[in-house]
């Protein structure tokens, strides 16, 4: 007979060790004997018997339709279909075509129901045979993920994985080619300011090629590797599960995470810093709330930046043709009461002309920027409560202070002296330290309170310098930028835009970022902008001058409060409140303080 060999490996481990190769020879070698014809071989690599949708097993069955073949050879039932249900549903098609199916370590299918309830039997067992070692498996991977040891045989992209040794458990080495480039994405995504897309173009461009050595990355790799933790030093396995797909789906299974008190976190090496992946977060976020899809070009100066001061959530931004232009509004999502939750809970704000508030916010932080004194005025606001330090005063008590402390130890330690001569005893020497050591701690403490007092007061100065330098660099150009670039400008120093009825609560965030020194984490005189974890303010003053997008920093803020009439855009600066609402903090990237 003209016969089609069928060859079937679960793994590819199976397939890298020869198994399939063994299993074509076996069969070779049985077709030779018994003088029949191979006129294909149809095989396949790394695939469950489990599932048909196998592309060897799909080539078999197609050829055998259309008359290609005579008869199919295999080794085994259990090669064609592990389930008993897929190996009579395949068995009874190849009959049906007229096609013998020949097993070499089976005999062979006719008419005969002892040999019939054989096969079935087999087919009943492997199948059983499958879900115990599944089982096994399953237990065996969880034991040893419980254990710390990466049970995955696909590594994330920056590792290799180390195989068990009877001294060593396995575990996850960097591998620096590949760990170079992942702090290469993180760089161009927090600090480069590029997206995804644009890392993807720029890594084609480059010619580095991905893990399997294509040279063009895919979207979604380059997301996984941005939102992996395993960079950042933990592996979570157990983190996933799969379930049979829902009716009228077309794919076998589904996958679905998880709980998370599920996962097993697995301790690895880091690739790059916690500070530098949470900023990677906020920047993910930063992209999605500020996207360009569906947003109309040269208007919405504030889109994604105003909030319902009723509701506290974002307006959406929504235009209403007239007869002669459109009006364009900010207005809150609540005020449909379906989207509120009820007619009850429907928001009663009325809509915001959009122009209007957008030059008004514009005007105001403008002013603001204009006069660094109303920004240092924040600063003096903060240390309003509590009372104002003065240097000198600070540098007398601490002299003094200093003094006295000699003097309690002068004192002691001619008591130790008078008691070493041995003109007092033990009990009258005790007496009398008692009084001196409680002096001299209290003194202590004053001490280091005072010392902490001036290093405040250092820091508050340098700060209160550094609110008017940044100030000073953001008013440059300030009114030469076009539509796009004052856009950019207001979401690095905007926090949020509240309107509640008729006034408006702006919130500024002002990110101050010197040279880092010894005492913030880096050397003296190293640039914010010189490597990946660092970002720089006035590096996004620059990129908003070249038109480039701008990511605003997570940060505390200062307020500007103005009475006004949020519709009109008729707000009297003269009657702004300014009010501190929070404190100094780092920025997401530790590179800048802010106020």
């Amino acid at each position: 007979m003209r016969l089609g060999l069928y060859a079937r490996v679960s793994t590819d481990v199976q397939e890298a060790r020869g198994s399939i190769g063994s299993q074509l020879e076996v069969l070779r070698e049985w077709a030779a004997r018994e003088g029949h014809q191979i006129v294909a071989e149809y095989k396949d690599d790394g695939y469950s018997g489990a599932h048909l949708n196998r592309p060897g097993l799909d080539a078999l069955r197609d050829a055998a339709e259309q008359g290609f073949i005579e008869g199919v050879l295999c080794l085994t039932p259990d090669r064609l279909a592990r389930a008993y249900a897929y190996q009579y549903l395949v068995l009874e098609e190849f009959e049906r075509h007229q096609v013998p199916v020949l097993f070499t370590d089976a005999p062979a299918l006719d008419s005969d129901p002892q040999v019939r309830l054989l096969t079935q039997m087999q087919g009943v067992i492997a199948e059983y045979e499958r879900a115990k070692i599944a089982e096994r498996n399953r237990r065996g991977r969880l034991f040893r993920a419980r254990a710390g040891e990466p049970v995955s045989w696909k590594v994330p992209y920056g590792y290799r994985r180390i195989a068990r040794t009877p001294s060593v458990p396995a575990h996850l080495e960097v591998f620096e080619p590949e760990a170079t480039i992942v702090r290469r994405i993180y760089d161009d995504y927090v600090a480069g300011d590029h997206s995804v897309r644009q890392i993807c173009w720029r890594l084609h461009e480059a010619g580095i090629p991905t893990a399997t050595g294509k040279l063009v990355w895919r979207h979604c790799t380059v997301a996984r590797i941005l939102h992996n933790p395993v960079y950042v030093g933990t592996l979570y396995c157990n983190r996933e599960e799969w379930l049979p797909a829902r009716v009228g789906e077309k794919r076998s299974t589904r996958k679905r995470l998880r709980p998370p008190e599920q996962w097993i976190a697995i301790p690895v090496p880091a690739i790059v810093s916690r500070e530098v992946f949470d900023a990677a977060q906020k920047v993910s976020h930063v992209h999605w709330k500020f996207s360009r899809r569906r947003a109309d070009p040269g208007h919405w100066l504030l889109r994604g930046l105003v909030r319902c001061g009723h509701c506290g959530v974002v307006c959406t931004c929504v235009g209403n043709r007239s007869s002669v232009n459109v009006l364009r509004y900010y207005t809150c999502p609540h005020r449909d009461a379906l989207r509120a939750g009820g007619q009850d809970k429907r928001c009663r704000a009325p809509n915001i002309r959009a122009d209007r508030l957008d030059d008004f916010v514009f005007e105001q932080v403008r002013e603001a920027l204009l006069r660094p004194e109303v920004l240092v005025s924040g600063e003096h606001a903060l240390a309003a409560r509590t009372p104002a330090l003065d240097d000198e005063l600070l540098a007398k008590q601490l002299t003094q202070l200093g003094r006295r402390l000699d003097s309690a130890d002068d004192e002691r330690r001619r008591l130790v002296d008078i008691f070493q001569a041995g003109l007092i005893d033990r009990t009258d020497l005790e007496r009398r330290l008692q009084p001196i050591d409680e002096r001299r701690q209290q003194l202590v403490v004053e001490l280091d309170s005072l010392r902490a007092q001036r290093h405040e007061l250092v820091h508050e100065n340098r700060l209160r310098g550094r609110v008017a330098k940044f100030a000073e660099a953001v008013s440059q150009g300030l009114d030469e930028l076009d539509f796009e670039q004052r856009q950019r400008l207001m979401r690095l120093l905007l926090e949020e835009v509240r309107v509640t009825d008729w006034q408006v609560q702006i919130k500024l965030r002002i990110p101050l970022d010197d040279n880092p020194g010894p005492d913030r984490g880096g050397p003296p005189g190293d640039s914010p902008s010189s490597g990946p974890d660092r970002l720089s303010s006035n590096d996004g003053l620059r990129l908003v001058r070249a038109g480039v997008r701008a990511v605003p920093p997570a940060s505390s803020h200062l307020v500007v409060d103005p009475d006004s009439e949020a519709a009109d855009g008729a707000g009297d600066p003269g009657s702004r409140r300014l009010q501190v609402a929070g404190s100094r903090a780092s920025r997401h990237r530790g590179a800048d303080q802010v106020l």
